[in-house]
């Protein structure tokens, strides 16, 4: 009685496991891709030059991420976009989740590219 009553759990149980590895994964993701975004629209906003901006941007970012980052007046705009799938053993990669990131930045009075500056 017991073996059958486990029979029907255990897969319930390492599905909620792989779930779960999935929403963790999804949700580091996520806060890297947060802090990259503050970090491109930071260091815009300090008017680095754009190839440093998109290294450190990328470097805080999942692999394989992508930056659109743009000016609106004194304001830099910075977006960080990724495909994360969770890679389980035995399972493989797990379906592809779209995840974005935004941040926005004054820039910094006496900045170079500051118009008032």
């Amino acid at each position: 009685m017991v073996t059958a009553e486990a029979a029907m759990v255990l897969p319930v149980l390492v599905a909620l496991t792989v779930a779960l590895a999935w929403a963790v994964t999804l949700g580091i993701a996520q806060v890297r891709l947060v802090d990259a975004a503050r970090e491109a629209a930071r260091l815009a906003a300090r008017d680095e030059s754009p190839e440093t901006v998109r290294d450190a941007a990328l470097a805080e970012a999942p692999e394989g991420s992508r930056l659109v980052l743009h000016r609106e007046g004194d304001t830099w705009r910075a977006e960080v976009r990724a495909d994360v799938g969770a890679q389980l053993p035995l399972i493989g990669s797990l379906a592809l989740i779209g995840l974005t990131a935004r941040a926005a930045s004054v820039a910094e009075p006496g900045a170079p590219g500051d118009p008032d500056g």
